[in-house]
């Protein structure tokens, strides 16, 4: 229920999740394809294995849309951890850190380094923003279909299927969100568990 926001605030939600997705394209998606694109003509190796990182970790933001389009609760708790591990994964490692600190003053290294500050801003931002709407992931999948404060986080998801997979079953679509999350749990378990252990914050274990 709206109850608790002031009406002002539940009249905008609408425009302010149809904006957020528009962001997450543009910092999520769009610029870091063109900064990869950029770093492998340029064989800036630092950089393009921080970027092969960050797409590992941002899949999660991928595995959420499909949950989402399946109204799975979970895809709310996703969302969130999601915002938060990609800073991290950002600015985690030590020798890259330290490489692309010492690469020379290049329109790649510039354009690079304001991605890194504007996607971690946005990220970190947007995860405090969607704090309040973690309680639609302890709702049943009926109440969160029902809950105009949960589902218009759903609206947008929904367009990429119309878009993306018009004839997909929604039940199909949440099986494969559902399954690319349980892997992504068992990379990330294997990497805090194993990697971290053996390399600490070296990306590449030297």
């Amino acid at each position: 229920m709206l109850n608790f926001l002031p009406l002002a605030i539940a009249s905008r939600l609408d425009t302010f999740v149809w904006m957020d997705y528009r962001l997450a394209v543009l910092f999520t998606i769009a610029m870091p394809v063109f900064l990869l694109i950029w770093a492998l003509v340029k064989k800036s190796e630092a950089i393009q294995h921080l970027l092969i990182i960050y797409w590992r970790v941002a899949s999660l933001f991928a595995i959420t849309v499909y949950l989402m389009i399946a109204a799975l609760p979970i895809s709310f708790f996703t969302s969130l951890i999601a915002r938060f591990l990609v800073p991290v994964a950002l600015w985690f490692w030590v020798d890259l850190n330290e490489e692309i600190r010492e690469l020379r003053n290049s329109p790649l290294k510039a354009s690079f380094t304001s991605w890194r500050w504007a996607c971690t801003t946005y990220n970190l931002l947007g995860g405090i923003i969607q704090i309040p709407f973690i309680v639609c992931a302890f709702k049943s999948r009926n109440e969160l279909l029902s809950d105009p404060f949960c589902k218009v986080w759903l609206d947008p998801p929904w367009l990429f299927k119309q878009i993306f997979h018009p004839d997909w079953p929604q039940e199909f679509i949440g099986f494969l969100g559902f399954f690319g999350l349980v892997i992504y749990i068992i990379f990330l378990c294997y990497f805090i568990l194993v990697k971290l252990q053996r390399q600490g914050r070296s990306a590449t274990g030297n």
